[in-house]
Formats: structure tokens, C-alpha cells, sequence
């Protein structure tokens, strides 16, 4: 009998050999590649063939599954760092600034009010809820980020910008919930989590990242003075930056995810030949895709349709209020008076601010924080309702966002006017 594992690289490839050719097509049609993976684990999960299983014997392998997207996660805000090439101001980043430190806490504190008074959880639960569902997914929003190094588009940035540090910044969130969970009395704990859990981590993350990252950088253009690294080995080096950035980050209990993306502005700007910074990030957006299909077929894989049923009018409450409420609303809110950076117009086109509203995409952040949450003490009744609002969420957002992204960044490169006035003028250099 033929190994189940060698059965699974046999569907591996072919879904990869199958995604890979008919790119081309799929790229027109209003359909990502995440709903093809998805659908594609489901049939080989409990529901099809039985070949990928998280859960045997009703033990959930929740560490599995932390560890993969925590790998993605990483890879992907790295790649966020690096495609982003605006001078670090207040007014470059003002709309970044919005969508981080107004949408963000708007987002988590309006899915605790759902969790509080429509689905009878205490507040370190609804909190908890909250963190988890709100960080948009750096992963799964491919198409309505930043298409290269050279793209200057503010709606692009803003979601590129966003995915990248609110998967970190939502960090200090969970742990409040997860202190809340174990502690109904805030004041025991609530010192310590704006000391370290907020101030220190924070400020260790931004700090750690551009350290470990300038001294790569260093250590790589001294060597290459002298000797200049084989070139099918020298695109490992941002694997490295990845790897010891987030590691040594996490020893001194900084925000690994937040240092990684600062790691990659630095990376961005510390190389004059622009092509050694694209090829770093085709190099990693080919491994981020890569990651990317293991995720979602896993995500698949652990459906179960009773769990999914016995939460799904839960579930759809939190879907339907996140999506065309708490979401766009915040974001209306968030970019109140935000300026253009397009000489043409004064303020952000409603279009796009419409735009952003919808792309909350949902993805692989969510689900690292829920199996982190796990492995912190999360159990019971309240992390079966928890896990499965998240499970379900993330489907839907699939479905939904990648169906619409097509069709609506399609409308937007032909309508929106600041999208035709980054191609019609050189914004590059307007930044700089």
C-alpha cells in the first residue's frame, strides 16, 4: 500500500503543476488562488479522502498549524517591508498611521461589542475574539497590495502597509484578552501589560529590526567586496534577515512580527541597485505563494460541517456586522480629512476609501493568533465558539474578497482618478 504522505506530494504537485499553468486563466476570471486551495484541502481532509488530517482521534494538532502560519506570516510582512519605498514621514505615512492606530483598536473594539452583547461572551472573550478577526492578512491579499517596488498607488499602500503591521500590532490585544480570560481583575495585570506588553514589546520590535537588518546588510556588502556570493545562494540572505530578525527579536520578548517588516524597509533602502532589492522579493513572493498553499489546504482540511453549523448563526452576526459595518465604517472614520498624495486632488477618493472598507481580507494572521491562543490556555466551550466564528470567517473572506478582488481592482485601475494619476505622473518622485 502506497504511503499516505507520498500520496499527498502526488496531489501536491499536480495542484501546484495545475495553479502554475493555468495562471494565466485564473488570473482573469473572479476567482483566487486561495478558494482553488481551499476547496482543494476540504477534499482531502475528513469530508473527501481522508489524506490531511489536523485532527485524529479528537486531538487537534493546533501547534502544526501555529507554526506554519507563524513561518508565513513572517515571510509575508517581510515582503510587505520590501515593497514599500516611501521616505519614513508623518505625512507619507499618514494614512498607514490611520488605519493602524484608529481602525485597528475601532475594529477590535466594535467586534468585542459583538462579542459582549450578541454571543453572551464576558469581555476578556470578546476581546480576545476581537484581536484574532482583526488584522487584515498579508498573505491572501496579494492583489490589492503593492505590485513591486516601483508602485506608488496610496490605496495599494495603505493595504500593504496595514497587512504588514497589524499583524503585529494586534499582538498586545490578544494578550490582553488571554489576561482577561485567566483574570476578570484588570488591575492585577494591567501594568504589566502596558509595560511590557505594549511599550517594550513595541518599541524592542522596531528596534531589533532595524539592528539585526542594517548588520546583514553590512556583513553582505563587506563580504561581497571581496568575494561575491554564488547568485543562486545570495537570495537566502533575506531568508537569514527573516530568520534572525523574528528570532532575536523574540529572546528579548519584542514583537518578531513588527521587526521582520521593519527589516524589510531597511533591506529596502539599503541597497542602491534597485534590482538585487526586486530580486529579494521575487525570491520571497515565490516562497510566500509557496507557504501559502500548505496554509489554506490545512485550513480546509480541519472543517468540519456540524461544528460550522452548530456556530452559524454566530458566526454569520460577526461576518455580516465586520464585513459591511464594523469595517468600512471604521475606515470612513479613519481617513476623515487624509490628503492624496496626488497634486490633483485634495482628499482620498471616496472610491477608495470604499475600497479599503471592503479588502479587510481575513487570512493566515487569524489563524496564527487563534492556534497561538490555543497553546496560551484558550479551551473549552468558549474556544470551540471562538475557533469556529474564526474558521468560518476566513471561509467566507475567501470566497467573498477573492471572487471581488479581480472585478473591483479592475474598476478601479479604469475609474478611480488617483489610480490613473500615479500611471500618468511620476509619483516616485514625488515622495522622495
Amino acid at each position: 500500500m502506497v504511503d499516505i504522505y507520498i500520496i499527498n506530494l502526488l496531489i501536491i504537485g499536480l495542484l501546484l503543476l495545475f495553479v502554475t499553468l493555468g495562471s494565466g486563466w485564473i488570473a482573469r476570471l473572479p476567482l483566487s488562488f486561495a478558494l482553488i486551495y481551499l476547496v482543494v484541502g476540504i477534499v482531502l481532509g475528513p469530508y473527501g479522502f481522508g489524506l490531511v488530517q489536523l485532527r485524529r482521534d479528537e486531538i487537534f494538532n493546533a501547534e502544526l498549524l501555529e507554526r506554519l502560519a507563524e513561518f508565513v506570516v513572517i515571510i509575508s510582512v517581510f515582503s510587505c517591508g520590501l515593497k514599500i519605498v516611501r521616505p519614513i514621514s508623518w505625512k507619507s505615512w499618514n494614512l498607514t498611521t490611520r488605519l493602524i492606530g484608529l481602525l485597528m483598536p475601532i475594529s477590535i473594539f466594535g467586534l468585542a461589542v459583538v462579542g459582549k452583547f450578541f454571543l453572551g461572551m464576558n469581555w476578556g472573550e470578546a476581546i480576545l475574539l476581537g484581536a484574532i478577526l482583526a488584522p487584515t492578512d498579508p498573505v491572501l491579499a496579494s492583489e490589492v497590495q503593492l505590485t513591486d517596488t516601483r508602485d506608488q498607488d496610496e490605496l495599494r499602500f495603505g493595504l500593504t502597509s496595514e497587512g504588514g503591521l497589524n499583524d503585529a500590532l494586534a499582538f498586545p490585544f490578544v494578550y490582553f484578552g488571554l489576561y482577561a480570560l485567566k483574570d476578570s481583575n484588570w488591575n492585577n495585570w494591567l501594568k504589566f501589560w502596558i509595560s511590557v506588553d505594549v511599550i517594550w514589546a513595541i518599541a524592542a520590535g522596531i528596534i531589533m529590526g532595524f539592528i539585526v537588518a542594517k548588520a546583514v546588510v553590512w556583513i553582505d556588502k563587506k563580504v561581497q567586496k571581496h568575494h561575491r556570493p554564488d547568485e543562486l545562494m545570495e537570495d537566502f540572505i533575506a531568508i537569514s534577515t527573516i530568520l534572525l530578525t523574528y528570532s532575536l527579536t523574540e529572546i528579548v520578548n519584542g514583537y518578531g512580527f513588527l521587526a521582520v517588516f521593519i527589516a524589510g524597509l531597511v533591506v529596502q533602502r539599503s541597497y542602491k541597485d534597485t534590482d538585487k532589492t526586486l530580486a529579494k522579493l521575487e525570491f520571497i513572493e515565490r516562497l510566500e505563494k509557496l507557504l501559502e498553499v500548505g496554509t489554506i489546504l490545512l485550513l480546509g482540511s480541519i472543517l468540519l460541517f456540524q461544528p460550522i453549523l452548530n456556530y452559524a448563526t454566530q458566526s454569520l452576526l460577526v461576518i455580516v456586522l465586520l464585513f459591511f459595518i464594523i469595517r468600512p465604517l471604521g475606515v470612513w472614520l479613519s481617513t476623515i480629512g487624509h490628503r492624496s498624495p496626488s497634486m490633483r486632488r485634495r482628499f482620498l477618493h471616496p472610491g477608495s476609501r470604499w475600497l479599503i472598507g471592503w479588502f479587510g481580507i481575513r487570512g493566515v494572521g487569524s489563524l496564527y493568533y487563534l492556534a497561538y491562543a490555543f497553546g496560551k490556555g484558550l479551551e473549552g466551550q468558549v474556544a470551540e465558539k471562538i475557533s469556529w466564528i474564526t474558521y468560518t470567517t476566513i471561509v467566507v473572506s475567501v470566497i467573498v474578497h477573492g471572487v471581488s478582488a479581480t472585478p473591483l481592482m479592475n474598476l478601479y485601475e479604469r475609474h478611480i482618478p488617483e489610480r490613473k494619476e500615479t500611471h500618468s505622473s511620476s509619483t516616485i518622485d514625488e515622495f522622495e
